[in-house]
């Protein structure tokens, strides 16, 4: 790291008033100074904290969900995962988001990384798990959750990032955090 980072100066915060609130997302305008700049006011989105899993099965396959999403107005490959609840811890959110959106008990998870998607004005930590092997328990809970529920092979996911078939970057980070491990 550069001698100079230490030198840096943090933005000032000066106070901030929320625009819009709900259980979901909260907009807020934040009052910031950064070093050297006039004040201003900066907007910012803060999300859940969520969690995400890679469930991966003894065929070098990984669960995934065939899903619409209407923002984006597209069809794609996503991991289970959602918000974690209070008092909930992220590894227990990943297992319960698994086992209600397809069916499938993971057998464990362990944490690879925790990370912000869009760090400049979204605040939305996502919690990142990957895992080996899951037993079929049911039903999903959730129907509207996935239009499909597959065990994808790791294989195609190269083929599926280029093809721009993978949504969301809790997606993205989990499945190049496993390939990069693959690859050791």
């Amino acid at each position: 790291m550069s001698d100079q980072a230490g030198e840096l100066e943090p933005w000032r915060i000066h106070g901030d008033r929320v625009v819009y609130d709900n259980p979901w997302v909260k907009l807020a305008l934040v009052d910031v100074e950064p070093p050297g700049v006039p004040r201003f006011e900066h907007h910012v989105v803060r999300l859940k904290r969520v969690a995400i899993a890679a469930v991966m099965d003894s065929e070098d396959r990984v669960l995934m969900l065939w899903r619409y999403r209407f923002v984006p107005n597209s069809w794609g490959w996503e991991l289970p995962g959602g918000i974690v609840d209070p008092g909930e811890d992220g590894r227990q959110a990943a297992l319960r988001e698994v086992e209600e959106e397809t069916g499938w008990r993971p057998d464990g998870l362990d944490h690879v990384v925790t990370f912000q998607p869009m760090v400049g004005m979204v605040d939305s930590p996502h919690e990142v798990f990957v895992g080996e092997g899951a037993t079929l328990v049911g039903e999903p809970e959730e129907g509207e959750e996935a239009g499909l529920i597959s065990w994808v092979p790791l294989a195609d996911v190269p083929a599926l990032m280029a093809e721009g078939k993978l949504m969301g970057s809790g997606t993205l980070v989990a499945l190049l955090h496993i390939l990069a491990a693959r690859k050791r």
